[in-house]
C-alpha cells in the first residue's frame, strides 16, 4: 500500500429526489447505550452514532476505507502521519469543523471514563498544523494507526465546552452529561429526540458535506427486546426493518408477501471467558483458590462445550463453530486452527486430576439482548457444564446492566459470554483489547478475565509496529498459538447476520453488522 500522499476514497453519488423521500422505521433488540460517542465500545451503539457523528475515515459497504472528515493523508516520516481535513464541513449546530475539534476529540477519547481509549495510543501526540491539517506523532511506526478511526467520532470542542460535556460519560457510572441524551455531529442525520429504551428520532442533515445516496428524511428507531414482538412489528408494517430475526422466525419473514430476509456472515466471534486473575472466585463454592487458574480446568470446560449442538439446536445452522478468536476475513486469521474436541469424559477426568472430582459451582454473566440467541447459548452452556459437575448460576441481563457490571473497575465477573468484532479488521485489535495484560493505559481494556501472558504482550507490541507484512503475519500467528495453547478463552462461533426488511426497503448489509442509514432506500 502506498502511503505517501494517499487519497482517501469517497463515494459521491446522486442525491435522491425530494419526491421520493420517506420516513424509515427500524427496530433492534436493544437500545443504543448512550448518545455520548465515547461511552461504550459496542457495535450497535457505535454503528447507530455513526449516522450522526463522523470520523476522519469511514467504512464502505464492502468495509473498504473511505474518506470522511479527512480527505487524504501523508506519512511524512515513519512516526508522523499528516491528515488533511475536509473544508466547509459544519456541525449540526452550524459551527465550523476545524483541527481544534480533532485535537479536542483525541484528548476526550483518551480521557478517564472513555471506553474507546485504544483508538489512539496514550503516547501519540496530536498536533494542529493549521485549521485543516493535523499531525499524529507516534513513538514507533504504526502501519494501522487509522484502521479503527471509522468509529472514533469527532465532537465539537465548542459545543462540548458550552454544555459541560468535556469529559466522557463513563459506562459503569449512573452519572450523565449533556452528551448522554444530545448529539452534535457532522453526519448525514441529526438527532431530534431521545427517549431511552422507548424511541429515538433523527432527521436528514440537509447541510451534509457529502451527496446523499439515500432518500430518507426521517429515521425512527424503536428498541424491541422481545423476539416475537419485534418480528410481529416487521410483519405488520409497524417497522420497515428489524434485526436480528430469530432463526425460528426466518421462514415466516421470508415467506411473507411483504417482507424478506437478509442473511450473511458476520465477522463477530462469540466466546466464553473466565477469571484468570482473582485468587478466590466471588461466585463459587470453591474457597481459597481460583479453579480457573488451572489450565486443566479451562480445558475441561472447553471440552464440555458442544459447539455443534449449539450450532444445530440453538443457532439452527446460523453459526460457524470456531477455534479462533477472529473470523475468516480478519487479517491474521489462524488458518488450520482446530478446537479441542468435545469430550465430556475427558473433561471429567481433567477436573478430577485438577482436584475437583465433584466439580464446583460458579456464577455466569450473560447479556440477553445483545447477540443472536445470547441467553439461549448461555443456557445451553449451563446444561453442558452440569454434565461434568460444574454447577453454573446464570445471570442474564439486558446489555445496559450487563456491560455496566462486567466492565466495572472491579471486573465483577468470574465466567461470562461476550462477542467481539475487530473494528480495524486486523488481529492486533483483539490481541490488544481482549488478551493483553490490563493496565491503566487502556491495554487489555476488555480483558474481563484478566488473562496475562507477557509473551503475548511482547508479540502484540511488535505486531503494532512491524511494517513488513510477512514478518507481521508470522508474529500474529505466534501470538494466536500461545492464546490457543493457554486456553485463554473458549471461542464458540461466528454468528450469522439475520436482518428482516419490508420488500420496498433497500439496505446495505455490512459483515461487521454496522447499519448505515446513508444506504437506505424506501421504494
Amino acid at each position: 500500500m502506498k502511503l505517501h500522499g494517499m487519497l482517501l476514497a469517497s463515494t459521491l453519488l446522486v442525491t435522491a429526489s425530494a419526491a421520493s423521500a420517506a420516513e424509515f422505521k427500524f427496530a433492534f433488540q436493544g437500545d443504543a447505550n448512550s448518545m455520548d460517542p465515547y461511552n461504550l465500545n459496542e457495535t450497535f451503539t457505535l454503528g447507530f452514532l455513526g449516522n450522526i457523528y463522523e470520523g476522519l475515515i469511514r467504512r464502505g459497504p464492502d468495509l473498504a476505507i473511505e474518506g470522511a472528515l479527512a480527505e487524504r493523508f501523508e506519512v511524512m516520516e515513519p512516526t508522523r502521519w499528516r491528515f488533511y481535513l475536509r473544508k466547509g464541513v459544519k456541525f449540526h449546530d452550524g459551527r465550523d469543523f476545524t483541527a481544534d475539534d480533532v485535537v479536542f476529540s483525541a484528548e476526550r477519547v483518551r480521557a478517564d471514563g472513555s471506553d474507546l481509549k485504544t483508538r489512539i495510543a496514550a503516547d501519540t501526540k496530536v498536533v494542529k498544523v493549521d485549521d485543516h491539517t493535523v499531525d499524529f506523532i507516534t513513538t514507533a511506526p504504526n502501519p494501522i494507526i487509522h484502521y479503527e478511526w471509522a468509529t472514533w467520532y469527532i465532537m465539537s470542542k465548542a459545543w462540548a465546552e458550552e454544555h459541560n460535556a468535556v469529559s466522557p460519560q463513563q459506562v459503569t457510572s449512573d452519572q450523565e452529561n449533556y452528551a448522554t441524551r444530545h448529539a452534535n455531529g457532522t453526519g448525514a442525520f441529526k438527532l431530534v429526540s431521545r427517549e431511552i429504551d422507548v424511541k429515538t428520532v433523527a432527521e436528514v442533515n440537509s447541510g451534509w458535506w457529502d451527496n446523499a445516496t439515500h432518500n430518507v428524511t426521517k429515521v425512527t428507531f424503536t428498541p424491541i427486546a422481545s423476539d416475537p414482538t419485534r418480528v410481529a412489528a416487521l410483519l405488520s408494517g409497524e417497522v420497515d426493518m428489524a434485526y436480528p430475526v430469530p432463526v425460528q422466525d426466518m421462514g415466516r419473514v421470508e415467506g411473507d408477501a411483504n417482507t424478506k430476509m437478509l442473511v450473511g456472515p458476520e465477522l463477530r466471534t462469540i466466546y466464553l471467558g473466565v477469571d484468570h486473575f482473582n485468587k478466590e472466585l466471588k461466585t463459587s463454592n470453591v474457597k481459597g483458590k481460583n479453579p480457573f487458574q488451572d489450565r486443566r480446568v479451562r480445558e475441561a470446560m472447553y471440552r464440555a462445550v458442544d459447539t455443534v449442538a449449539i450450532q444445530k439446536k440453538v443457532m439452527r445452522g446460523l453459526s460457524n463453530p470456531t477455534a479462533a478468536m477472529v473470523a475468516p476475513g480478519i487479517n491474521g486469521y489462524p488458518d488450520g486452527s482446530s478446537r479441542y474436541e468435545y469430550d465430556p469424559d475427558k473433561a471429567k477426568a481433567l477436573l478430577a486430576e485438577a482436584g475437583y472430582p465433584d466439580g464446583f459451582s460458579v456464577g455466569m454473566d450473560c447479556p440477553n439482548d445483545r447477540y443472536v440467541n445470547d441467553e439461549a447459548i448461555c443456557q445451553a452452556v449451563v446444561s453442558m457444564m452440569a454434565k461434568i459437575g460444574i454447577k453454573v448460576d446464570l445471570l442474564a441481563q439486558p446489555k445496559a446492566k450487563y456491560f455496566k457490571k462486567v466492565l466495572a473497575p472491579s471486573l465483577d465477573t468470574n465466567f461470562y459470554l461476550i462477542g467481539w468484532t475487530p473494528g480495524s479488521l486486523d488481529s492486533w485489535n483483539p490481541l490488544h483489547n481482549l488478551l493483553s495484560c490490563m493496565d491503566d493505559s487502556g491495554k487489555g481494556k476488555f480483558n474481563l478475565g484478566r488473562y496475562c501472558n507477557p509473551k503475548v504482550d511482547e508479540l502484540t507490541a511488535m505486531i503494532l509496529s512491524e511494517t513488513d507484512a510477512d514478518k507481521r503475519g508470522k508474529l500474529i500467528q505466534d501470538a494466536w498459538k500461545i492464546v490457543h495453547d493457554d486456553i485463554a478463552t473458549i471461542p464458540l462461533h461466528q454468528q450469522a447476520l439475520a436482518w428482516g426488511a419490508r420488500k420496498n426497503i433497500e439496505v446495505k448489509q455490512r459483515p461487521d453488522n454496522v447499519f448505515d442509514w446513508r444506504h437506505v432506500t424506501v421504494n
